[in-house]
């Protein structure tokens, strides 16, 4: 059995345990419900098949396939051309932070309702896991519930960076959102940011505790190619950047120190526990890809634009070209299209385009997952991101280009620029800066106290753009001056009341 059968063939049956029901309507477990938990938990596989599920779940279209991945969240980063009205653009609530509008609210219902089942399902499987007489077997414990332990910190940390206040010492005693630690289909209140940021951390920590000596990717790295087909236990140890690994685990950890502030732990884990170890004379776990490495599977017309073997946690999405598909091919119609501004219609003569000054380097291999496109119609030309656009590739070699499917949420490159926000050595974070900029090909830039900051913004906005990470890094840092999505040159002047979304009326009905 290939391996992409076997993520199908776990990820539909896993999909079967997950409700996408909102907090309002979750209703009792019925009888049939209760055989089938009953059966699903009765076999060590069950226990993988649940997880499974549970990250397949994630690649729905109001989770990371798209609200807080490609679409939703991205828009609201600026990133893209959406106009200046929802009738210019269909996407233009998320652009213009149109948050009382009906579609705004019921794509954050959806996104609410659906995190939150998944975070209930994903606590039943690690009651499951806790059972007297459990069916797990004990060398699998560890790896299950320290994964399933991580999903829930990470669904309730980016609950808090969507829903949450800007994190400061003001803020932190802001009630803001509930954090949900069983299987129980309840409304539950509403916790301060700091008691739900430790609540975060402390998930994280007993992850990372868990799957440091469980944990494969330690020794033996990512793991990810064709194995034997020597029945399934072999794969439940591989590919490890397609779960949360411990390493994905330590970065979740930078991330919530960083957003709450607390620098001093924020770098330690980015350069002690993550730089330092995945980078041996023993071992590379993460091993960058540069520019040669790249621009040879775009020649050989396999293009590996996601950089996979940087990648530190990434989705497994089937249906990815349907990301490029719907959202930025040049078919798509334009009131619909996400693409980077031009100067004029005439985008191939025109300066500053946004490709022009999103770059500040031509050489800069990330600027080849944009390709300029001319419509079917007169001045119906732009700039699309074919990032996830899908390539042929004959079936005997499909198994062993699993950045086919991936889209990344965490990568290398973000612990570098953590470690280089966090350090007051300039030398240090000119280095961090600089040997990312040098693997995509571009020339090394001075780093000043002055332009640190800066140099950060650009360099990370370039990394994960389609990832769902900007709009967060932005409204960490409270930003009121972003990069444009309508203009080449220009800044976008953001109020600090946009980065403030409200619950949808889903829930705050509730709690009226």
């Amino acid at each position: 059995m290939n391996y992409k059968n076997i993520i199908k063939c776990l990820f539909v049956a896993g999909t079967l345990s997950v409700s996408t029901s909102s907090c309002s309507d979750w209703l009792e477990v019925d009888m049939e419900d209760s055989i089938l938990e009953t059966t699903l938990f009765s076999t060590n596989d069950g226990f993988l098949i649940a997880l499974n599920g549970i990250y397949s779940s994630l690649n729905q279209s109001s989770l990371y396939g798209g609200t807080l991945g490609t679409t939703g969240i991205d828009i609201m980063a600026q990133y893209y051309n959406v106009g200046s009205t929802i009738t210019a653009h269909t996407y233009y609530y998320y652009a213009g932070y149109a948050y009382t509008s009906a579609e705004f609210d019921g794509a954050s219902g959806s996104l609410w309702s659906s995190m939150y089942s998944l975070i209930a399902n994903d606590n039943l499987l690690m009651e499951k896991c806790d059972e007297s007489g459990a069916a797990i077997l004990e060398r699998y414990y560890p790896l299950v519930k320290g994964e399933a332990l991580a999903l829930r910190a990470m669904m309730h940390f980016d609950l808090m960076r969507f829903y949450g206040p800007i994190y400061s010492e003001a803020t932190a005693s802001q009630t803001c959102l509930p954090y949900q630690e069983t299987s129980e289909r309840s409304v539950l209140p509403l916790l301060t940011a700091k008691d739900y940021m430790d609540k975060v951390i402390r998930d994280l920590q007993e992850a990372a505790s868990l799957l440091k000596d469980s944990d494969p990717i330690i020794t033996e790295g990512v793991k990810d190619g064709v194995l034997s087909d020597d029945g399934m236990d072999s794969y439940n140890w591989s590919y490890r950047q397609l779960r949360l690994n411990y390493y994905a685990v330590q970065a979740l950890l930078a991330r919530a120190y960083l957003w709450i502030g607390d620098k001093t732990n924020a770098y330690n884990i980015a350069k002690n526990e993550i730089i330092d170890k995945i980078e041996t004379e023993q071992l590379n776990v993460f091993p960058w890809m540069n520019r040669t490495a790249v621009l040879a599977t775009i020649d050989n017309a396999k293009p590996d634009y996601v950089f996979s073997d940087e990648v530190m946690f990434s989705l497994y999405n089937m249906s990815r070209a349907n990301l490029y598909n719907n959202y930025f091919s040049i078919s798509v119609n334009s009131n619909n299209r996400l693409f980077f501004v031009g100067a004029t219609e005439d985008w191939w003569s025109s300066s500053p385009a946004k490709l022009e000054t999103f770059y500040d380097d031509t050489n800069d291999v990330r600027r080849q997952m944009w390709s300029q496109e001319e419509g079917e119609t007169s001045g119906d030309n732009a700039t699309c991101l074919i990032k996830y656009q899908d390539f042929n590739v004959s079936e005997e070699s499909a198994d062993t280009l699993t950045y086919r499917y991936m889209t990344p949420l965490i990568r290398k490159s973000e612990i570098y620029l953590i470690a280089a926000e966090c350090t007051d050595d300039l030398t240090e974070a000119a280095t961090y800066i600089n040997t990312i900029r040098n693997t995509r090909g571009a020339a090394s830039l001075e780093v000043t106290a002055d332009n640190k900051q800066e140099l950060i913004t650009k360099e990370f906005a370039r990394e994960v753009i389609g990832e769902g990470q900007l709009f967060f890094y932005y409204k960490r840092l409270a930003m009121t001056s972003i990069i444009s999505g309508t203009s080449g040159s220009n800044a976008y002047s953001m109020s600090l009341e946009n980065y403030e979304v409200p619950l949808p009326t889903s829930e705050s009905d509730l709690r009226d």
